[in-house]
């Protein structure tokens, strides 16, 4: 509810809040240059010294005005001809013209009502409306993708164009909301929709009758500050009944021409207070640097209508339509969806459409979505769930662990978990295994024992189906054909062999890099932006299951590099180290944020053995910058099996790599990673506790190895590694 809430006025609107917010911000730069133009009154100048200046220079003035930006304005007659000029207070005198900026003019009219009067005055309120609207939604749904209030400026991930959506948002939702709601405010006091009980005080019918008194001699004058002057008027000329009006800060009052008499005085109500101060947060008027701030923030609008609508498309595509779907207040079935690169949507959709078959009332959302309170027909709660890294939730699943938590007992639905994963990953399944563990806990009825999908096998997918309908007294078969990103066809260019000798064929293969269409390159879909670290996902002849491989390059090299080993039995690396130059492969890639170096200056210590160097020399490839990197690499024997050993003095030699340190494990002593680490403890622990990011690649027992080590290296420090990765300085890409 709350997504399409924000969705569709941001598509529907989407012209003219972008209209409203770059005016906005373009005007947003006028009253900090009148501040800075302006000459400034003195501290402590009064309205009487300053009526006095101005007097003696035009005997003819009308009206002296002070605009919250401290510009002062005189109007004034000579010889029946009419004046005007922005004053310099300290003579009186006029410095500058005080004509109206015809640009200014021009963008306020555009931004008020779209050069339409009245009309466009409606239509740019309902734009107002439509921005106050997003940025509500967009705030709880920025909330609910980082888990939470608590986490607002957490660490994102995904892709570019989510994270710079958000990113922006984070910051210029609070001068939307204040932009948005005031207009909406001034609008409304525009055509008299809002109470207004200010009232003028009324001239008095008794006045001396006297004329002549001079300004300067006016004791109220002299009482009152320039700096809290907004207006002042002199008596019509001849005319013995007129009066002095007076307008501060404080309020409005009329002295007697003749004495100088304060002869009635009315403070401002609370109510023009209010109005007053809504006019200055929406206009900067007499508080440039905040109007300034807001248009700033106004900036950020265009840049997430853009990221939104990318945003929307992608989703589009990577999701497939679940046709049916019904609301959550009326379905008797709920699925809840956690996916991180959109393959789970697949399998959800097809669930989804063999429990309409069979006569089942289905709701499916995001796990974020996730409110029990609203479920008031539901029987039953299925959750769908991928698992991001080293156990974690994945995008579409931020938070739900946290409502889960609060145990909602108007709902009595009994819950199930099917958790989808690849077991070649040490933490298969493991967010999927935490919400099945804290369902329980939490005393949710379960509907079915908790069970998982292997790399999404169609055949783990339908057995759990057939248990699930015998739960629900039905057939169900399910018959998936996952659904891949799209892929793109890569041609082997040219591929380097190590290894054979010692039991270990290894290619590093290196592909020519597909042309991107504009649309990949304005989004950054297929390969028209990666990184070394990210994954690349090679589907082999014969199997619909991709096999993920970690990128040894980045798009600014110019190809795609990954290092394979031939596994006994692997049908996807027995395929890639059998390809010559000129065979193809398909493919598609998959963001890999957690495993990257990151902007920082710090040192790396970049841990790997085997094929685990490759992520790591393509992020030394590309270290421009020469940042201070300490690579460690384990191998069986430097003859054979020493990848990148033609580019590594190279790098040494130009700066990009610092140091390199070898484990040999098939040698006269046996040598690994993790031995190479303690050999160096002293070095490792000095450059750690000094800021250093710790980057480990390669198979699991190696990372544990490597675990182990800098934990015993670390322990006089008071650092451990679980630590290291709660600040973000010690990631893995483990297979």
């Amino acid at each position: 509810m709350i997504r399409a809430l924000h969705r569709w006025p941001g598509l529907l609107a989407l012209a003219l809040v972008t209209v409203l917010t770059l005016s906005g911000a373009a005007l947003s730069v006028f009253p900090a240059a009148e501040r800075l133009t302006a000459p400034q009154a003195d501290t402590g100048l009064t309205v009487a010294a300053l009526a006095e200046r101005i007097q003696a220079a035009y005997p003819g003035v009308e009206q002296i005005r002070r605009a919250p930006s401290g510009r002062i304005t005189a109007y004034w007659f000579d010889q029946g001809a009419p004046g005007v000029a922005v004053i310099d207070p300290a003579t009186g005198r006029g410095v500058a013209s005080a004509d109206p900026n015809q640009t200014q003019r021009w963008l306020t009219n555009l931004h008020r009502s779209l050069f339409l009067g009245d009309g466009g005055r409606i239509v740019m309120a309902a734009g107002a409306a439509a921005m106050l609207l997003l940025s509500l939604s967009g705030t709880m749904l920025v909330a609910r993708r980082v888990g939470g209030w608590r986490h607002w400026f957490a660490r994102l991930r995904g892709p570019l164009a989510g994270r710079l959506h958000v990113e922006i948002a984070r910051v210029a939702v609070f001068g939307l909301v204040l932009s948005s709601a005031t207009a909406l405010w001034m609008t409304a006091s525009t055509f008299d929709l809002l109470p207004d009980d200010s009232a003028a005080p009324r001239i008095p019918a008794e006045v001396s009758g006297e004329t002549g008194a001079s300004p300067a001699l006016m004791k109220v004058l002299d009482d009152t500050p320039v700096a809290e002057l907004r207006e002042l008027s002199f008596p019509y000329p001849d005319d013995a009944t007129d009066v002095f009006t007076l307008k501060t800060d404080r309020g409005i009052g009329y002295l007697d021409q003749g004495t100088g008499a304060l002869l009635t005085w009315s403070d401002l109500t609370g109510w023009e207070r209010v109005s007053e101060t809504i006019y200055m947060l929406h206009t900067g008027q007499g508080a440039a640097a905040l109007g300034l701030i807001q248009g700033l923030m106004a900036l950020g609008v265009p840049l997430m209508a853009g990221t939104g609508v990318l945003i929307w498309l992608g989703g589009r595509r990577r999701r497939p339509r679940i046709r049916g779907n019904q609301p959550g207040v009326d379905a008797e079935t709920i699925l809840l969806v956690g996916s991180e690169g959109g393959s789970t949507w697949g399998f959800a959709a097809t669930l989804h459409a063999a429990l309409a078959d069979a006569g089942q009332s289905v709701h499916t959302a995001p796990m974020s979505a996730f409110a029990p309170s609203r479920y008031g027909r539901a029987r039953r709660i299925i959750v769908l769930a991928a698992t991001y890294g080293n156990g974690d939730a994945p995008a579409s699943a931020k938070g739900f662990l946290d409502r889960l938590a609060v145990r909602d007992r108007s709902s009595d639905a009994a819950l199930g978990v099917l958790g989808f994963g690849d077991r070649s990953f040490p933490a298969y399944c493991a967010f999927a295994g935490a919400v099945a563990a804290a369902a329980r806990a939490n005393g949710w009825p379960e509907l079915l024992p908790f069970d998982t999908v292997d790399r999404q096998s169609s055949q783990d997918f339908a057995r759990w189906g057939r248990a699930l309908g015998r739960v629900l007294g039905i057939e169900l078969e399910l018959a998936h054909q996952p659904v891949l990103p799209a892929t793109e066809t890569l041609s082997l260019v040219s591929r380097r062999d190590y290894g054979a000798e010692v039991g270990a064929p290894t290619a590093i293969l290196r592909f020519a890099l597909p042309r991107a269409s504009v649309w990949q390159r304005l989004t950054g879909a297929g390969f028209a932006r990666f990184s070394a670290g990210d994954l690349i996902g090679i589907l082999p002849d014969g199997s619909p299951v991709p096999r993920l491989y970690s990128l040894a390059s980045a798009r600014d090299d110019g190809f795609i590099e990954i290092v394979v080993r031939r596994h006994p039995g692997g049908l996807a690396s027995s395929q890639l180290t059998a390809l010559e130059p000129g065979d193809t492969v398909t493919a598609f890639l998959r963001r890999n944020p957690d495993f990257q170096p990151g902007r920082s200056r710090a040192p790396l210590i970049m841990i790997g053995a085997g094929t685990g160097i490759g992520p790591l020399a393509g992020i030394v490839r590309a270290n421009a910058r020469r940042r201070p990197i300490h690579l460690f690499f384990g191998m069986r024997h430097p003859d054979s099996d020493f990848l990148y050993n033609e580019e590594i003095p190279a790098w040494q030699q130009d700066g990009r790599l610092a140091r390199l340190v070898t484990g040999i494990s098939r040698g006269a002593r046996p040598h690994y990673v993790q031995d190479a680490l303690r050999v160096e403890a002293v070095d490792v622990a000095r450059l750690i506790r000094d800021g250093a990011r710790v980057m480990v690649c390669g198979g699991r027992d190696m990372a544990a190895g490597v675990a182990d080590a800098l934990a015993e290296i670390l322990a006089p420090t008071g650092l451990t590694p679980a630590a290291l990765k709660a600040e973000g300085r010690y990631v893995e890409d483990v297979y």
